[in-house]
């Protein structure tokens, strides 16, 4: 039975592994981490006071 012969299916097992443990995270990785958090000293925008117009 050729199923039971693992020599060409051990081969694709391992490359489709490869495949996903280190093309794919590269892959991810490249569209997660793509905005840049601001330094720490820039300067934060005071906030405006409300107006309320009933008071």
């Amino acid at each position: 039975m050729p199923q039971l012969n693992p020599n060409p299916w051990f081969t694709i097992f391992m490359f489709s592994w490869l495949f996903f443990l280190i093309v794919l995270p590269q892959k991810v990785t490249s569209h997660l981490f793509n905005n840049n958090p601001t330094p720490k000293s820039a300067e934060k925008p005071k906030p405006e006071p409300w107006n309320w117009p009933w008071t």
